[in-house]
């Protein structure tokens, strides 16, 4: 199996301010991995250096999913984001829009074009976390654990090999947050690899995977 991410002594930084140094780990094809450490440990600012939300420039190597973050070109920024699916803690959903709709427009916004594939996709996806009977909803018609997975059909659509997982339980009670966290576990077992960040160390317990740790500024294992 190849390495979906490749990182190797790597500095993160924001704002002029040093966030992490000499970062180097690799993640492989559906591989679950926790990301854990106090708030401010560097965690967010990691996982976004994924997606070139934060950009880097110094470092030996950094690749997710064969792209070169060192010198990556603005162009290919939104073609790097199209093959990672993205599950923010605050959902992100559009209020004004159903469930489906909401999907729609992702599929729509990212090239496709087939009415008939936009909706056998959307029905997929949904079948998947289990919300294809709530795909009408609103999002405030919808609990905190129902937005979530339709934030997990959000970012499957394009069928991505890593799913990138900023504290995904974070606004949710421990029962839905364990509901979600075992969803992206089977994620994980059908090939798709996972990079989540939280603080909950139960769960981790709870659901035992790889664990990298950020602290005093570099990334422990």
């Amino acid at each position: 199996m190849g390495n979906i991410i490749d990182y190797n002594k790597v500095e993160i930084e924001r704002a002029d301010r040093l966030v992490m140094k000499d970062v180097g780990f690799t993640v492989s094809e559906g591989e679950f991995c926790y990301l854990v450490g106090k708030v401010g440990s560097g965690k967010s600012s990691l996982l976004k250096t994924m997606y070139a939300d934060v950009r880097l420039t110094t470092g030996e190597k950094a690749e997710v999913l064969g792209y070169d973050l060192l010198h990556l070109k603005k162009r290919d920024i939104p073609y790097l984001r199209r093959s990672i699916g993205i599950v923010f803690q605050d959902f992100q959903l559009l209020q004004d829009r159903s469930a489906a709709a909401n999907l729609r427009f992702v599929l729509q916004a990212t090239g496709w074009k087939s009415k008939t594939e936009i909706e056998d996709r959307i029905e997929e996806v949904l079948q998947a976390v289990g919300m294809e009977n709530k795909s009408y909803k609103m999002p405030h018609e919808l609990s905190g654990g129902e937005q979530q997975r339709v934030v997990i059909a959000r970012a499957l659509l394009n069928k991505p090999k890593l799913i990138v997982a900023d504290e995904p339980t974070g606004n949710l009670d421990p029962h839905t947050g364990y509901q979600i966290v075992s969803l992206l576990h089977k994620l994980s077992e059908e090939g798709t690899a996972i990079v989540m960040a939280t603080h909950n160390m139960q769960m981790v317990e709870d659901f035992p995977a790889r664990v990298l740790r950020c602290e005093k500024k570099a990334l422990k294992f």
